[in-house]
């Protein structure tokens, strides 16, 4: 899969934040990795941290400081039981929005040479 662009990451990011979230609890460089390794492209740290700062604010994600191994401590983020109803209830949502996309692309695609 491509890197997504920019702009469809920034809206998706909280989505995507919180279904990896839902897999287990994770430091932010850990839920870069993941989300480069499943096609999301490159995440920069000043992407993601507002995003995860909005999220615990909004209390779909909670934090706690770990101590590191050998080196700093990091901070950790879990699904809350919140975000795991947002996460159901946005999910819905968006396999609706994707559904009506795929079909426009699909029927919009038929007339191109």
């Amino acid at each position: 899969m491509a890197a997504v662009e920019t702009g469809w990451l920034r809206g998706v990011l909280p989505l995507a934040l919180a279904a990896v979230l839902a897999e287990g609890d994770q430091h932010g460089y850990a839920l870069v990795q993941e989300l480069t390794a499943r096609g999301f492209g490159a995440i920069r740290g000043g992407a993601l941290y507002p995003v995860l700062g909005r999220l615990e604010t909004e209390g779909v994600v909670e934090a706690r400081w770990e101590p590191g191994e050998g080196g700093p401590g990091r901070k950790v983020y879990r699904l809350t039981d919140a975000g795991r109803a947002r996460l159901r209830e946005e999910a819905t949502s968006w396999k609706q929005f994707s559904d009506a996309m795929d079909q426009l692309l699909a029927d919009s695609m038929k007339d191109l040479p």
